[in-house]
């Protein structure tokens, strides 16, 4: 369980963020939404433990987020970010394989244990046949894939995702979504993302939280934030809703 408190943010004398009190739960999939500026990436920087904020506190079960040492942190926090890492000359098993580092470091003992959870985190991702390819040589579905693999293979109970949807095309974004949704109800594992796509988020996410000018906008599930005036709202564009043809839910459409 992670908890923020009084948090404050400022950047170039301006406040950028700033909650009273925020609670996220490591067993949900939250989406965190809002228009560019709002305070997104900075939330999700400051619960990776990026940078700690200048007024506030955040605790981890308990226990503030800067008592944990690295390793620690990585036990419990595996983060994704936007702007991916270079993993020239790695395959894609080895890239998996970095996921352990946190429970074995650098001349830690290799256990038939880790062999295990890299496979199974292969196979969960549905890119076990890619295990022996470059990183740098597959699409960028594949690509996410493989470092959402990382994430699994670190074993962390939540996953931190900041946009991970953002390079990938139309169909390729709705996998992902559906992949992830199957790994949280599988795996039990929490999961944050940052999504910009409002009927994707509403599509998959257990709890939406939308952030606005730096500040709380909405907190609750996908079903009540479907409103066309509280949609309007948060992005201060005429916004209304439609049926989905064949489904039982709703889209929202700009007007």
């Amino acid at each position: 369980m992670l908890n923020l408190h009084d948090i404050q943010v400022r950047r170039d004398g301006r406040i950028i963020l700033a909650l009273d009190h925020l609670q996220l739960a490591e067993g949900q999939f939250t989406v965190i939404l809002g228009h560019n500026g709002s305070g997104k990436s900075t939330l999700m920087n400051l619960i990776a433990r990026q940078f700690t904020p200048d007024t506030g506190r955040i605790d981890l079960e308990g226990k503030p987020l800067g008592a944990y040492s690295q390793r620690e942190f990585a036990r419990r926090v595996a983060f994704l970010p936007q702007h991916l890492p270079e993993v020239a000359g790695l395959t894609v098993r080895e890239l998996v394989r970095l996921g352990r580092f946190p429970w074995r470091g650098l001349l830690g003992r290799w256990q038939a244990e880790d062999s295990q959870v890299i496979e199974r985190a292969l196979r969960q991702t549905d890119i076990a046949h890619l295990a022996d390819h470059l990183a740098d040589s597959l699409s960028g579905g594949e690509r996410q894939r493989a470092w959402i693999a990382m994430l699994l293979a670190q074993e962390s109970p939540l996953l931190l995702l900041d946009e991970p949807t953002s390079a990938l095309d139309l169909a390729h974004q709705y996998q992902l979504m559906a992949l992830l949704r199957e790994l949280n109800r599988e795996t039990g594992r929490g999961i944050i993302a940052i999504l910009h796509d409002v009927n994707l988020a509403t599509r998959y996410a257990d709890r939406i939280v939308a952030l606005k000018g730096g500040r709380l906008f909405f907190d609750g599930t996908a079903e009540q934030l479907l409103s066309g005036d509280r949609l309007s709202a948060l992005y201060e564009i005429d916004i209304e809703l439609i049926d989905q043809p064949g489904q039982g839910r709703k889209i929202a459409v700009v007007s």
